[in-house]
């Protein structure tokens, strides 16, 4: 891998981890187009970490205090809004972890889901339901009103973001609209409970990472940790800001089209 297709991969990552646009979709993209060869392990680790890096670096008032509120539930009994916020943080973690550990030991997305039809589809179909959520959205609920119930629910959308194409953001936060969460808190929810499952999925990579003879280089890896750090916590500030003022009709219409450019493409080249 040269040194640009580091630069530009760890940017499509940075840029569209945390918008509801499908990461995935956009990953296949060079490799469909410009014939690039798959990244590596190594390189998903990293731009994994700088993701991470992100989301931390970006909420690190909220995740200090939700560590303290949790541990302080634990040993002290706190039942402060942080600790119950972070409990439910960690209740919607639970059903991706299991699909995500299922669909490990089968590999059943590798054998069956990793198409780029499946992408194609995935982020039209998708990308029109948060329209006709977003529509509908009576936008009262804030992150800190979340139930067991609404976490389950939208840990449940997150286990079906597994799929690729559909977007993990984008299907946390259609789930959160669905329930009446404000498009901020939807966001703010969304991004706080991609930190566990981006641990745990980075860990993941990690140990196969461990496992692999493949040699690692330095210089790529360094390049992706930086730029998907600088992309993503650009993306979380910026998107914060303007969701509240647009809705998700700028994304939905972007989904879309790039859903049917896959399409055209695909078709013009199978």
């Amino acid at each position: 891998m040269s040194n640009y297709e580091a630069f530009m991969l760890a940017l499509i990552q940075g840029l569209t981890e945390f918008l509801p646009v499908s990461s995935s979709a956009h990953l296949i993209l060079p490799s469909a187009v410009l014939g690039w060869a798959d990244q590596g392990l190594a390189f998903d680790v990293a731009v994994h970490v700088g993701t991470l890096f992100a989301v931390i670096g970006y909420f690190r008032k909220e995740v200090v205090q939700m560590l303290n509120a949790f541990f302080g539930s634990i040993f002290k009994k706190d039942r402060s809004n942080d600790a119950k916020l972070a409990w439910m943080i960690v209740l919607a973690t639970i059903p991706a972890g299991l699909f995500g550990l299922l669909a490990k030991a089968t590999d059943v997305i590798d054998l069956y889901l990793r198409s780029p039809w499946v992408i194609a589809v995935t982020c039209i179909v998708f990308g029109a339901l948060l329209w006709w959520v977003d529509r509908r959205a009576t936008c009262q609920v804030g992150e800190y009103e979340t139930t067991p119930k609404s976490a389950l629910l939208i840990g449940l959308a997150q286990a079906a973001a597994i799929i690729p194409g559909t977007s993990r953001s984008g299907a946390t936060m259609t789930a959160a609209l669905y329930l009446g969460y404000t498009r901020e808190a939807a966001a703010r929810f969304s991004f706080l409970m991609s930190i566990p499952i981006i641990v745990l999925a980075g860990g993941l990579l990690g140990l196969d990472l461990l496992e692999s003879s493949t040699p690692v280089m330095w210089q790529p890896i360094l390049i992706g940790v930086l730029v998907s750090f600088v992309s993503a916590y650009l993306v979380i500030h910026w998107f914060l800001k303007l969701v509240t003022r647009v809705g998700m009709l700028p994304f939905v219409i972007y989904r879309i089209l790039l859903g049917f450019g896959l399409v055209f493409f695909l078709s013009m080249h199978g």
